[in-house]
Order: C-alpha cells, then structure tokens, then sequence
C-alpha cells in the first residue's frame, strides 16, 4: 500500500499538473475509438505497451480475456461490449492473450488445483472451447502446448466476440474491426491473428493490410 500512495502523490505532483487540460476534457465525457479485452494478469498493462493516454481504450479485464458467447451470460463482460458499441461507437474490439496465462495454463489440467475455486473452475468453461482451434500437430512440449493453447484461446475468444448482435452488426455495417493479438511479456512483441493466413503475425505486419473504417 504504502508503494501505492507513494505513486498517488507522484501522479498527483507530477503527472497531473502537466496534463490538466487533457483531464479537463475528459471531466465529463469520453470517447475512446478502441475496446481493449484482455486478462487480469498483472504483467499485462494495455498503456504501458500501447503507450496509449488516458481516454484511449475502453478496458475489460478478466481471467483469461474469457468473452462468453452472446446471449449466453449477461454478465460484466457482455454489458461492457455493448456499452462500448452501442453507446461509445468504438471502432475497434482488441481480443489480447498474453504468454504464460494461468487461466490457460489451468485449462490445460482442469482437474489439478480447482477444488477450492468452484468460481474460477465454472468461468474457465469458456475456454474449453479453444481446443478446437489447436493445430493438428499439438506439440508435446509443455511449453509450446501451453503457448498453442493460448493462441487458440485468442481465436476462440474472437468468435465468441462475434456471436455479439451488436459487433455482427458492426462487422456487416463495416464500421467495426475485430482483432486477435497475443504478448509476450518477455519479449514485449505484439502478434496479431491473420485470419486469411490462419495464423499470428507481428502486428505491424498486420496493422499495415488493415482496409479503412467506413
């Protein structure tokens, strides 16, 4: 705690003074061109990566980046999609999987250690589903498994994002992108899912053949 109040007061001295005016613009209203979807791990900071201010992204956090499927749960994660669409006009949804996942990792072994986590066990169902988007050839290391697995679960999650009534809308309309990224926290690359190749490309390489928003 008290490292936290040592920052406050660093922000508050420091940061804040200078961007004042920006602050005073977001006082009242926002509106962010970007929902950024990734997991709760605390190695996984959207602004520090992105180098992005504040009003930029629309954050949703959880356990895995886990989107249930529309219509399936009306719970944080789905008002949040469609408050973002609906109200914030994003253009944007960021499905963002990070390396060394515990949530995936858990999946992996869905009966070790998820005995006293009845909450945790029930949430992870929805990554169930990433195993059917696993290469043919599951590599037998568990390493690179773990790692294959958490691709699969960006794409998976990224279906499950366009079963949503509002981004099919969006996506038909043309006024909406979804994309499927993955970091690597060791290395601070940003993959992102190509889905005309099938597979992860550096994001640059990605962003550069991304047609217009209408």
């Amino acid at each position: 705690m008290d490292r936290l109040l040592d920052g406050y007061r660093k922000f508050r001295a420091e940061a804040f003074p200078g961007r004042k005016d920006h602050f005073r613009l977001l006082a009242s209203s926002q509106a962010p061109e970007v929902l950024f979807i990734t997991c709760a791990d605390s190695r996984v900071v959207p602004d520090l990566i992105l180098q992005s201010e504040p009003g930029d992204l629309f954050l949703c956090r959880n356990a895995g980046n886990v989107i249930p499927p529309g219509g399936e749960m009306a719970g944080g994660v789905s008002a949040t999609i469609e408050y973002a669409v609906e109200v914030l006009k994003v253009k944007h949804v960021i499905v963002c999987g990070h390396s060394d996942c515990g949530a995936v990792k858990a999946a992996l072994d869905p009966t070790r250690g998820l005995e006293s986590l009845p909450l945790t066990e029930q949430w992870l169902h929805f990554i169930k589903s990433a195993w059917d988007y696993m290469p043919p050839d599951v590599p037998d290391d568990p390493n690179e498994r773990h790692t294959a697995l958490i691709h699969a679960n960006v794409i998976a999650q990224l279906n499950h994002l366009k079963s949503h009534p509002e981004i099919a809308k969006g996506l038909e309309r043309g006024t909406l992108q979804v994309h499927g990224w993955y970091y690597d926290i060791l290395t601070g690359d940003l993959e992102a899912y190509d889905q005309t190749q099938k597979r992860f490309i550096p994001l640059e390489q990605y962003a550069a053949a991304l047609p217009a928003i209408r």
